[in-house]
């Protein structure tokens, strides 16, 4: 069992609900992500669906991060449209998020069930794409 970290950011968490029930909007943006800076600010982000692929609500928060300056994340949180609640990131998006911030905490779970975990604990012995990196001089 995935071991729970005591606090849960419930700002967030209402900021991700907040975004999908005001900007998802049809097919197109169909789930929000939100996202606490290592600064304190939140930061919140759409999917961008296309039929030839499309990058998650939460690869999408990570551009969105580093075009406001934020390049450390603590927390993230998705959340469905229609209501759809807490969906945990797909396999895609639980590698870029450990490659890219490898403490991240994440929200995760239903209702009563809610609960952060460490991404290391949704992708356990997982491959680290910046250990193959040259160390800089």
């Amino acid at each position: 069992m995935t071991p729970q970290i005591q606090h849960i950011d419930h700002e967030l968490i209402q900021a991700a609900a907040h975004t999908a029930r005001t900007r998802c909007r049809g097919d197109n943006h169909t789930m929000a992500a939100a996202a606490r800076a290592g600064d304190g600010r939140i930061i919140t982000a759409v999917n961008a669906y296309h039929f030839t692929g499309c990058p998650c609500a939460e690869l999408v928060l990570i551009g969105t991060a580093a075009a406001q300056g934020a390049y450390e994340l603590d927390t993230i949180v998705a959340m469905g449209d229609r209501d759809r609640g807490v969906v945990p990131p797909c396999g895609r998006c639980r590698q870029v998020l450990l490659d890219y911030f490898p403490t991240l905490k994440v929200i995760v779970g239903q209702d009563d069930r809610t609960r952060t975990v460490l991404i290391t604990d949704l992708l356990p012995d997982s491959y680290v794409w910046a250990d193959h990196q040259l160390e800089s001089e």
